[in-house]
């Protein structure tokens, strides 16, 4: 299968481009500052790194026409904000929607004309448990990921007949970058209040997004992959 994965150059994506490669697929992963770390991930696993800012629909097309049809797209790319909505300046929402919600937009588009000529295809787009419950101080952040989670749904209605399947992974407190900027009170307090006392990892989000590719009457959900944090 030709695999491509966006915001793949670290964290969840990057786990995603190594497991997909071990599987066999072919794969293409969009990054946009990463270059080491994407050069490296490249050579380490032969995957095809295109430096590709989501945001930019232009950018994004002339990506995946280089690729070829898609045949399973996993919109992983992503940015946040952690802070009172007071704090939030205009550019930075502005960004984060731009990232997080028209960047699923442009490369579904991208994607769509190769999967429907083949009557096939899936989609698997990253959310977050704040987008179904919202979170204090990531009021821009879960309002993208609630965008995204009605995306799924609503395109799943729309692609099922043709043989497309959309899907959603809701993660929770995942060990990734993202985190990185949350002070460790917060981050044990998160594991504290998780039913398997543990946070997510990389590798778990993964094997829900291998689950998806393979499951043909799954469509339209969102898998939560949060340790029990949100039910």
């Amino acid at each position: 299968m030709n695999v491509l994965i966006t915001g793949g150059s670290r964290g969840v994506g990057a786990a995603a481009v190594r497991r997909f490669c071990a599987l066999g697929h072919r794969v293409r992963f969009f990054y946009v500052s990463s270059h080491e770390k994407a050069m490296a991930l490249a050579a380490e696993t032969g995957a095809e790194a295109v430096q590709c800012d989501v945001a930019d629909p232009a950018a994004v097309a002339a990506g995946v026409e280089a690729f070829g049809p898609v045949d399973v797209l996993i919109n992983n790319a992503a940015i946040a904000h952690y802070g009172l909505i007071s704090q939030i300046r205009e550019e930075m929402w502005q960004r984060l929607f731009a990232v997080n919600v028209h960047g699923v937009y442009h490369c579904v588009n991208a994607v769509l004309p190769g999967m429907l000529r083949q009557q096939r295809g899936c989609i698997i787009n990253i959310a977050s448990m704040w987008g179904q419950v919202g979170a204090s101080c990531e009021v821009c952040y879960s309002a993208t990921k609630g965008a995204v989670i009605a995306l799924t749904k609503a395109l799943a209605k729309e692609l099922a007949p043709s043989g497309i399947r959309v899907n959603a992974i809701a993660p929770g407190v995942v060990l990734t970058d993202m985190v990185a900027s949350v002070d460790p009170e917060s981050m044990e307090a998160l594991r504290e209040e998780t039913p398997l006392e543990r946070h997510g990892t990389p590798e778990d989000i993964v094997q829900a997004m291998e689950y998806l590719t393979e499951a043909s009457f799954v469509t339209g959900q969102v898998l939560a992959v949060n340790g029990g944090l949100v039910i």
